[in-house]
């Protein structure tokens, strides 16, 4: 039961200068940024003018030439690349918070809207309105106090504000389960690194326009008393209107999302399809990227698919049932049978494999990218679109232009926190021959 309370004049959020520069510090030091150079600069430039400059309007024209270098005629309505950066510099920070900087004192935020970033204590670390303390100029953060005096209508605020608190408290949850995933590719003014333009330039043909076909399995049910995977629907469960196939996971959507990123800074664009709209005459048409396992993305029981690394239901044991994939004349060191964390257990890895083939025509291209679980396939879908995790790949196929590249499969482990792709390491590959 909740007891309702009018809640205590909040204390003003006083933050040492030193400290907050320390936090940017360890900001640029984390996984998540410890590669992205140009997000780092810009990390630091909007902390430096935000912390001497407060209240005041960050440009865009300003960020483009003191931290991109960009010249003097730059026009934020035609090129619209500070926004993407801010962007992505927002994701990182909502990533880092909802990883490793879970306990960090100083939280910084860049909202939506504006260029300036905002600090705020950390409220796991706030308590009778205690202050990061420090010997440097602090920089208050005021918010309102409340008018102890009685009004009209009191007893709404203190509803109101608890139903604030707790729609914020729910976000929060679900920002922490599922924060968005890092953006890929080059910075302002860098080239398109080799690896990328090497693996990705085979589906810019522009006869062949690439599709995205991401998995929407089928599920039975009402999404307001219960769904269930349906895998056996019927005639009149369709007529009834039971069958519902319009969902799909975080991991494909994110991986949407890294695609778009890669396609975009090479000047191309991509189709988006789901799988149950997916028919044999775009296999034959167009170049395509399978997102998600037979499983969920059910066309892929309907057009030849991976031979090396095959994903089949475990048939006897603990894992009965599970969903693994097995590994086809597997070589030394190579795992027989891949499967995620046990269903009972918090998910912290799980396997994936990449498919690259040529379609019904040989002057098409399949790419099937797949994990055990939606988490997995986003994590595949990252080592694709990372310049690092890319080249190893590469140098494990012995590619280096584009006329190497031929079919082949690999495995990949993924390592997951909190419902975040980590870590993705290549565990085999095969040339598919």
């Amino acid at each position: 039961m909740f007891h309702l309370c009018y809640i205590r004049d909040i204390i003003p959020l006083v933050l040492n200068r030193e400290a907050v520069l320390e936090q940017i510090e360890r900001l640029a030091r984390s996984e998540v940024l410890h590669n992205s150079e140009s997000l780092c600069k810009l990390l630091r430039y909007l902390a430096e003018q935000s912390l001497d400059h407060p209240g005041a309007t960050i440009k865009e024209y300003q960020i483009a030439t003191e931290v991109f270098h960009r010249s003097e005629d730059f026009d934020p309505q035609l090129d619209s690349v500070i926004r993407v950066q801010a962007g992505r510099l927002r994701t990182k920070l909502a990533a880092y918070y909802a990883s490793d900087g879970t306990d960090d004192r100083i939280l910084v935020e860049l909202p939506k809207g504006n260029y300036a970033l905002h600090f705020h204590e950390n409220p796991r670390h706030s308590k009778n309105g205690d202050t990061v303390e420090g010997n440097g100029h602090p920089h208050a953060l005021p918010e309102a106090r409340p008018d102890p005096r009685p009004r009209p209508g009191g007893f709404a605020v203190p509803v109101l504000s608890l139903l604030l608190a707790l729609a914020v408290a729910a976000l929060g949850a679900t920002l922490l389960r599922h924060p968005p995933a890092p953006a890929p590719v080059a910075a302002p003014g860098e080239a398109v690194p080799a690896s990328i333009q090497l693996f990705w330039t085979p589906f810019l043909a522009p006869a062949y326009e690439p599709w995205v076909v991401f998995s929407n399995a089928t599920f039975v049910g009402r999404p307001e008393t219960g769904l269930r995977y349906s895998t056996a629907a019927t005639p009149a469960d369709v007529a009834a209107g039971k069958v519902f196939d319009h969902y799909t996971g975080v991991g494909e959507v994110l991986a949407v999302h890294e695609l778009d990123e890669v396609f975009a800074h090479l000047h191309a664009s991509l189709r988006v399809k789901r799988g149950s709209l997916f028919s044999l005459d775009d296999l034959k048409q167009n170049n395509l990227i399978f997102l998600g396992s037979p499983a969920e993305n059910l066309t892929l029981r309907d057009i030849p698919s991976t031979r090396h690394f095959v994903f089949q239901r475990v048939a006897t044991g603990p894992r009965k049932g599970d969903l693994a994939i097995a590994t086809i004349n597997p070589q030394r060191g190579e795992p027989l049978q891949s499967l995620a964390s046990p269903s009972d257990q918090a998910l912290t890895e799980d396997y994936a494999v990449i498919g690259y083939k040529r379609g019904l025509e040989s002057s098409r291209l399949v790419l099937i990218v797949a994990g055990t679980t939606t988490f997995g396939t986003q994590g595949a879908v990252e080592y694709l679109c990372h310049k690092e995790t890319l080249e190893e790949l590469l140098s494990k196929l012995d590619v280096k232009t584009v006329d190497e590249l031929k079919p082949f499969e690999a495995l990949l482990r993924v390592k997951i926190s909190r419902g975040v792709p980590v870590e993705t390491t290549l565990v085999a590959v095969h040339p598919d021959k």
